[in-house]
């Protein structure tokens, strides 16, 4: 597989987008996470060519509109990520969650059709594995206490992204 790998500023720092040659966003990662994209790129594609490119015009825009107040800039922008059948599931029911409400992760897995409370640590760790930072909201996820759990780019960030969208009265019991 062959990728671009473009560099987006963001309030939060360097965004690194991984995007196709079909123009599809195959990841999103911060840049002071750059091993991080790299291995999940190795983990769900295996080998792959990367090379230093500018983002697709259409996709910046939507990044930088949505940093500037746009939440709904992000929602249909086109992605393809390999990923489990529970992954994929998941990461779709968190592109439903609109900006400015949260989820805990039993409320996800009820959504999803899991009665079992246990489902909520598989879909945590589906959660958990989302490659695309911001762009599948995984940050609209907390605790069924309301508390802000782990964010594998930095509770800082996720409590600036649920500021950002509205959501964090509704997290602050954190």
């Amino acid at each position: 597989m062959k990728l671009r790998l473009a560099r987006l500023d963001s309030p939060l720092g360097g965004l690194r987008l991984a995007i196709d040659a079909q123009g599809l966003l195959r990841a999103v990662d911060f840049q002071d996470h750059d091993g991080h994209l790299h291995r999940g790129l190795r983990t769900r594609y295996g080998q792959y060519e990367a090379a230093e490119g500018p983002a697709p015009a259409g996709i910046a825009a939507r990044f930088v509109r949505y940093f500037e107040g746009d939440l709904a800039a992000l929602d249909d922008i086109p992605t393809a990520t390999a990923g489990t059948a529970l992954q994929r599931q998941v990461w779709a029911a968190l592109r439903g969650i609109p900006a400015g409400r949260t989820a805990s992760y039993g409320e996800l897995a009820r959504a999803l059709g899991y009665a079992d409370p246990r489902m909520a640590i598989e879909i945590g760790a589906a959660n958990a594995a989302n490659p695309l930072a911001i762009v599948v909201p995984c940050h609209r996820v907390i605790g069924k206490d309301g508390a802000l759990k782990g964010y594998a780019w930095g509770l800082a960030r996720k409590r600036w992204l649920l500021a950002h969208e509205g959501a964090l009265a509704e997290a602050a019991r954190a």
